[in-house]
């Protein structure tokens, strides 16, 4: 199916554009909804690179069904202004790049949330126009980039998003960006043409890199 995102907002400048993936990218998500699960009788076992199975009742210590993960995170997402907080160091590092580039936040959250996700984002200082879609990321930055002779940085957390921007915008700079160490240790390698960043202090350096060669 084709991505109907409506971009007629997005408005870029002849220079750079950077775009940011939200979630364990720009705001921390999985040590605030660690917290969100164990507040309500359960937790996330770092087991392995997943939520599916990996969330528990602390009571009988059993997975709970698929089902109740995705309901869990439909909850998670309605309250994330009660249990997200910035990523160390982002708000002053895209600050700083937004000075010689254009930024914009694309979040596979549901876009039914994406209003209080605004909010969030606003509270803490961090204005860049923000895109929700559950679509593939590929198609989506490929059309906000529509071919222009300008450098391209993408930052996120999850492999097949990297890979669909690979895909489709051949040339863009990937970063993979997790804030989860724990997590971070488990995520499967990248592979390559995608950059491995361990902190914001690190991305701006790449990026900064990419920029200037």
């Amino acid at each position: 199916m084709a991505d109907t995102l409506d971009l007629n907002h997005i408005h870029l400048a002849d220079r750079p554009l950077i775009v940011c993936d939200i979630d364990e990218v720009v705001l921390e998500f999985l040590t605030p909804f660690r917290n969100f699960l164990r507040s309500s009788g359960r937790d996330l076992l770092p087991r392995s690179f997943r939520l599916n199975g990996n969330i528990v009742d602390l009571d009988t210590g059993l997975p709970v069904e698929d089902a109740t993960t995705s309901d869990l995170l439909e909850t998670f997402f309605r309250l994330q202004d009660q249990w997200q907080m910035p990523a160390d160091r982002v708000v002053d590092t895209l600050a700083a790049l937004s000075t010689e580039a254009d930024i914009i936040f694309l979040t596979a959250m549901p876009p039914r949330h994406s209003g209080v996700r605004r909010a969030l984002l606003d509270r803490h200082h961090l204005h860049y126009p923000l895109l929700a879609s559950e679509e593939p990321k590929g198609p989506i930055i490929k059309r906000l980039h529509d071919a222009r002779d300008v450098p391209l940085v993408f930052i996120d957390d999850i492999l097949r998003n990297l890979q669909s921007v690979q895909t489709h915008t051949p040339d863009c700079l990937l970063i993979n960006l997790m804030a989860n160490a724990q997590f971070r240790a488990m995520a499967p390698d990248p592979g390559d043409g995608i950059t491995k960043a361990d902190s914001w202090t690190d991305v701006a350096t790449i990026i900064r890199t990419h920029l200037l060669r």
